[in-house]
């Protein structure tokens, strides 16, 4: 039935829209069919995909707070095998609207259930906050990944964090598990970084191999609306997510000959690695 993994992080900048739109990029071009699913109001996951947030767009706004099946907002991006549920602006409201609707924490969870079959993998991009649209991410998905900054001030919402997953676990979706960490903006040259890495490596031992540096090719991407596997496929930012996608479906051993197009290939970087 395939895996719903949310991108969660409630701190922002990050690089959590960054690890959402690239992992599904590098998973679809490993010919697996992956839905993205943009929870954040402001959109960017859309925009970085090429889709404009227009007013009127049906979206995952729709299908949260009225009876909008999220199926018929869903894309196709120009990335073969990745699709997209986009956010409208719409979605801001939300938060506020969500308030007063029945089984409120369970909308997205209804919302993705009929296309549980059509998708290999779902990734669900939160907002940089732990209000309901991210509650409502981690009642649907089956696992959590969680991008982290290579500073210190990154690592002081993790409790916190770590304990909002536990009580959804606890109260709305005993299944949920964390795949892992993702350590992202890593900067291998100061030893700030490092000492980050070695810390949160000490603390969570699930965290990935995978450490994806600091990139400006990375932040160039969005602006031109693709994914950096399109727009730069030889940086140093498309071939650590490639990594980490390759270490994520080790660990997920999903079957990728399910789904039927095909993938990037996978070339040599043209720039220093950043660790």
């Amino acid at each position: 039935m395939g895996v719903t993994i949310a991108v969660v992080n409630q701190k922002g900048g990050v690089g959590k829209t960054t690890t959402a739109v690239s992992l599904a990029a590098a998973l679809a071009g490993r010919g697996l069919r992956v839905l993205l699913v943009d929870a954040d109001p402001q959109s960017n996951a859309t925009s970085a995909l090429g889709q404009a947030a227009i007013r009127g767009e049906a979206g995952l706004y729709e299908s949260l707070v009225g009876d909008q099946a999220l199926g018929d907002a869903v894309v196709a991006t120009d990335t073969p095998g990745l699709d997209l549920a986009p956010a409208t602006l719409h979605l801001a409201g939300a938060e506020v609207e969500l308030v007063s609707v029945m089984a409120r924490e369970f909308r997205m969870r209804r919302a993705l259930e009929p296309l549980a079959g059509r998708y290999a993998v779902t990734l669900i991009d939160c907002p940089p906050s732990l209000g309901l649209l991210t509650v409502n991410a981690l009642a649907a998905a089956h696992e959590v990944l969680i991008p982290v900054q290579a500073e210190y001030l990154a690592l002081e919402g993790l409790a916190h964090l770590s304990q909002t997953i536990e009580l959804v676990r606890r109260n709305l979706n005993p299944e949920l598990s964390v795949r892992g960490i993702v350590l992202t903006m890593f900067d291998g040259r100061t030893n700030l970084a490092r000492e980050v890495e070695a810390e949160v490596r000490n603390h969570f031992d699930n965290t990935f191999h995978s450490v994806i540096p600091r990139s400006v090719r990375l932040s160039e991407a969005p602006s031109h609306g693709l994914p950096i596997q399109r727009y730069d496929p030889r940086s140093a930012g498309a071939e650590a997510y490639e990594r980490l996608a390759d270490e994520l479906l080790e660990q997920l051993a999903l079957p990728t000959s399910e789904a039927s197009h095909g993938g990037f290939q996978r070339t040599g970087t043209d720039d220093t690695q950043a660790r």
